[in-house]
């Protein structure tokens, strides 16, 4: 399966994040600290180029807690400070002023000796879509402000939003790159709702889920479906789920359409547990390789 997603309102607004840089004082890179790496749009660096920036990793509360902590780390050795909340919940919020104030605290300290007024951080909001920015924009704002929706692209437009007197946030519409180059990227980000069900294959997900389950988090995929690997013949693994689950067609028929859902739905609503699908020590093997 190969999966992209790059409707028109996304071009538009790479073009718009480059041309408002210049009224910010730092970029809010909201990444899902489920997918670290994967959520991280490769694109937007050449974007903001050297603006300042803090990566905030959202819905920790659905994350390995453990990697989680193994990132905040990886992300400060390589020049990035990041913090991890949870949006939905209003967790972690004061992290996120407080991180930006320190990272811009020299450049406020230049404006104050100049005899310029203090004001209110200047904040851009940029990530792809679902990542949950409207939500966190609304949790800061302490009011509905930004529209949100439990599905991609539900931002389409910028606007300027206060948050009481030290922050304005200027939010953006979710930016995907036009193309996976690497396609367990796009599966990682299908899996997790960061791309639209209707345009991915929920078998093709489903079998990803599953292989991924089996190798990282083996006992959890037991604990719910009562093996720890798969068949080799996926009929088989999908029979057994589908009996275990009772997910009958006509006729009394495994619905295997329904299976693959099922899985899916397992995954993202935290029925295996809180999962993390980017490691840090994966990625520092791959780092070594290519030294």
């Amino acid at each position: 399966m190969t999966i992209q997603w790059f409707p028109g309102h996304m071009a538009k607004a790479r073009r718009e994040v480059t041309e408002k840089l210049k009224l910010v004082d730092i970029i809010f890179e909201l990444i899902d600290a489920r997918l670290p790496l994967s959520s991280r749009n490769p694109m937007i660096d050449e974007v903001i180029n050297q603006k300042p920036r803090l990566l905030i990793l959202n819905k920790s509360d659905m994350a390995d807690e453990h990697e989680t902590r193994k990132w905040v780390e990886y992300f400060a050795q390589h020049g990035h400070k990041a913090v991890a909340i949870n949006s939905l919940e209003g967790k972690g919020l004061q992290l996120v002023t407080k991180a930006a104030q320190e990272i811009l605290k020299e450049k406020f300290d230049r404006m104050k000796s100049r005899g310029m007024k203090p004001r209110a951080i200047r904040a851009m909001i940029v990530g792809i879509p679902n990542v949950g920015k409207s939500t966190l924009i609304n949790r800061l704002a302490k009011k509905n402000i930004a529209k949100t929706g439990n599905m991609p692209g539900v931002t389409k437009a910028q606007q300027w939003i206060k948050v009481g007197k030290e922050l304005e946030l200027l939010d953006t519409p979710g930016i995907l790159w036009p193309k996976f180059e690497d396609q367990e990227v796009g599966y990682k980000l299908a899996l997790t709702g960061a791309i639209k069900d209707t345009i991915t294959n929920m078998e093709d997900l489903a079998v990803y889920g599953l292989r991924f389950l089996s190798t990282h988090y083996p006992t959890r995929m037991e604990e719910r479906y009562g093996f720890q690997f798969m068949h080799d013949d996926l009929v088989e693994t999908f029979d057994h789920i589908g009996k275990l689950r009772r997910v009958f067609g006509a006729g009394g028929e495994i619905d295997y359409d329904q299976v693959a859902q099922l899985i899916v739905r397992d995954i993202r609503g935290l029925l295996l547990g809180k999962l993390t699908f980017d490691f840090v020590d994966e990625q520092l093997e791959k780092e070594a390789t290519q030294q």
